[in-house]
């Protein structure tokens, strides 16, 4: 994984657990999957993406990552918004808020049926 995907990866993942505040469990899952990525200077920059204004976050990262992803191949960004899903269900719950927010990411990376398909599941 690239350098830019793993920042894609890292933003989504962190404005998805963030929407409503982040938790320990979530933190957690965060810190795996940089570690496992070995993504420390990517963490530090959606962290620095982040704090720049916190509540304008999620709008930003859309914008964002419409670029980045519709550049990815189609399966690549399923698996980014599975993952996520993944890890949601790791901590044992997905919020509606959550939820909406990958569906909209879903929507903006025209793989909407997709991962409806996979919620489904």
């Amino acid at each position: 994984m690239s350098s830019e995907e793993k920042k894609a990866f890292l933003l989504l993942k962190s404005v998805i657990f963030q929407y409503h505040g982040l938790d320990e469990d979530e933190q957690q899952l965060l810190d795996d999957t940089v570690a496992s990525l070995d993504a420390k200077d990517e963490s530090e920059w959606v962290k620095s993406f982040i704090s720049e204004d916190y509540y304008d976050a999620f709008d930003r990262a859309r914008n964002y990552l419409v670029d980045v992803m519709n550049n990815l191949d189609r399966k690549t960004r399923i698996s980014f918004l599975e993952s996520v899903c993944e890890d949601n269900n790791k901590k044992g719950y997905i919020s509606e808020m959550e939820a909406i927010a990958m569906i909209t990411f879903a929507r903006d990376w025209d793989i909407e049926n997709e991962f409806i398909e996979i919620i489904k599941r």
